[in-house]
């Protein structure tokens, strides 16, 4: 079995750049701790990490399934505030509150979706903005004995006793929780389907449909998936900051989703978290230079340009420039090489599909 895993690393890890890359990058995130011991910097990291697996789960349903979600802030919300509720009113720990959260987020996403799917994606978007600003009116509506009103639900117990303890913990549910996501959103994957299926619908939803494929089913599923993540995301944020608000809720926090994706490559999984490292982190640490001012429009400035250049987004861009996929067995390979490492077809050129 090591054998087999050694083997796997060595042909499916090594000759590809983008994978090389992306598990350099964890292994630094792992060693952060080992390399400073600034509090700014772990709490920011921290951060970093819970909202990288908000990020891609945005990435999930909207970007994979084609259900343009611009409220996901809900589930976020839902999740903090389902693992603040359990605390006070059950006594439960972070252990139990933040799975349960997420499993409460879940649940809202279920019931959202419903009355969603039945509208074209132009209004589903706009439907999907209007729930957690609703949601967040009746948060701060509620008596303040049952989910504390404007000031929210504070107190709530930490996820570790250390900043480094707490650190790793939502840097393993990230890396978790992006593999996860990464396999069930994976059109090439031989034993799970799903990711096919979500790529169809995005596509042609007319198309699927008439293959037999039950679109409903797998647009409900992208909200489960999309709701999860984002709750489990929302209920790790709510223990790190030992509380949980109504901005939870914030509609500027579905757009700052959006943007993180788009930035780093939406329908990537991968975008999504080099997003949220490139701006959320940038931006934080721009803040103390003498130009912090004018960060925001610095960061509106370099999208527009991303945008108009890089549409495909900067890490998928990247992506492109160092890998190349071979025109006869469509496996990848590294962009400077010349022929494929499998097959042993030329990588410079491209057959002519019509005289085929």
């Amino acid at each position: 079995m090591i054998r087999g895993l050694l083997n796997g690393f060595r042909w499916g890890v090594l000759p590809i750049p983008g994978r090389v890359l992306a598990i350099a990058f964890f292994v630094f995130l792992y060693l952060v701790p080992l390399i400073t011991n600034d509090a700014y910097t772990m709490r920011l990291m921290t951060i970093a990490a819970i909202l990288a697996i908000f990020a891609v789960s945005w990435d999930v349903l909207s970007g994979y399934s084609g259900q343009v979600n611009f409220g996901h802030a809900l589930f976020f919300g839902a999740g903090a505030y389902g693992a603040g509720l359990l605390y006070r009113h059950a006594g439960l720990q972070p252990w139990a509150t933040i799975p349960l959260g997420a499993i409460i987020a879940t649940g809202i996403g279920v019931a959202t979706c419903f009355p969603a799917l039945r509208l074209r994606p132009p209004y589903l978007s706009l439907l999907t903005l209007a729930f957690p600003i609703i949601a967040e009116r009746i948060i701060r509506s509620m008596p303040n004995a049952w989910a504390g009103g404007n000031d929210g639900i504070r107190g709530m117990p930490a996820l570790a006793g250390t900043a480094d303890e707490s650190y790793y913990i939502c840097l393993i549910v990230m890396t978790i929780s992006v593999l996860i996501m990464y396999k069930l959103t994976d059109a090439k994957s031989k034993y799970v389907r799903t990711g096919l299926l979500f790529h169809a619908i995005r596509e042609d939803e007319i198309a699927a449909r008439a293959t037999g494929i039950n679109t409903v089913r797998y647009k409900i599923l992208a909200f489960v998936i999309g709701g999860f993540f984002a709750g489990l995301a929302g209920a790790l944020y709510a223990h790190f900051r030992l509380q949980a608000g109504p901005t939870y809720f914030s509609t500027l926090l579905s757009f700052q989703a959006i943007i993180w994706v788009v930035f780093g490559g939406i329908v990537s999984i991968y975008g999504p978290v080099f997003g949220v490292y490139s701006i959320y982190v940038g931006l934080d640490y721009l803040r103390k230079t003498p130009i912090g001012e004018y960060r925001l429009l610095i960061m509106t400035g370099v999208i527009i340009l991303i945008l108009l250049f890089m549409p495909e987004g900067v890490a998928v861009r990247i992506r492109h420039w160092m890998e190349s996929e071979c025109p006869r067995c469509k496996l990848t390979n590294a962009s400077w090489r010349r022929r494929c490492r499998a097959c042993d077809a030329s990588l410079r050129y491209v057959p002519d599909k019509q005289a085929e």
